[in-house]
């Protein structure tokens, strides 16, 4: 597990892709835990460490994510991300290059539980959420194109979805298009980078989770 950020209020960690944030039905150790003991064990804490989930990400995906270290900074940070007032950028190797450079995309897409899946409309429909994202092209190799992604909305597998229904499924995401899977079982959606006003001191943070050291990612990203 890599420490992004830490503070008394807050912990940002970069997530590897196959782990899961919250504890599921699975019974694989989250990444929640992994943090609340990195806690005890760093600061020599007695009896049961709190820590609030804030928000998550797919199990595939790797990158930022950012937990409560106290119950102020949980009432505040579900509320920041609620309200969209939490930057999130993503990377993305998609298959086939997006025909615009630079877009939004809007979509209303339908949530299917029991496939765990999410439909992409051109128009609104029952049941339907808007989705809005925008994108750009950042990067390329001999087979895929790198997309920087920020999210307007929140929804249910959104850059998956809206990126499959312009004809770029995510590298790896059998789900939504992608030919093969990668060999570890994620696919190459990664959320790279988050800032925010810290919910208690009111400064500015601002973290970059490195790009995942394996396949088509390696040497393209630039890293800062």
């Amino acid at each position: 597990m890599q420490v992004l950020y830490e503070d008394n209020h807050v912990i940002i960690v970069s997530k590897q892709a196959g782990e899961i944030v919250q504890g599921d039905k699975t019974g694989d150790t989250p990444l929640s835990e992994t943090v609340k003991s990195y806690i005890k064990e760093k600061y020599a804490k007695p009896g049961a460490v709190f820590l609030g989930v804030v928000h998550r990400l797919d199990r595939p995906v790797s990158g930022v994510v950012v937990f409560a270290r106290t119950s102020k900074a949980l009432t505040r940070l579900n509320e920041m991300f609620r309200t969209q007032a939490v930057q999130k950028t993503y990377w993305a190797l998609v298959q086939n290059e997006p025909r615009e450079p630079e877009a939004t995309l809007t979509h209303y897409l339908v949530r299917n539980e029991k496939q765990n899946k999410s439909y992409a409309y051109d128009h609104e429909r029952p049941n339907a959420k808007k989705a809005v994202l925008d994108y750009k092209v950042i990067g390329h190799t001999d087979r895929y194109t790198l997309l920087e992604v920020h999210l307007q909305t929140g929804r249910h597998h959104q850059i998956r979805c809206q990126l499959a229904a312009i004809g770029c499924p995510i590298r790896g995401d059998l789900k939504y298009g992608a030919p093969r899977s990668n060999p570890d079982g994620s696919i190459s959606l990664h959320a790279r980078r988050i800032r925010f006003e810290h919910p208690v001191s009111h400064l500015l943070i601002d973290v970059v989770a490195p790009a995942p050291d394996e396949g088509p990612w390696k040497g393209m990203t630039n890293e800062e």
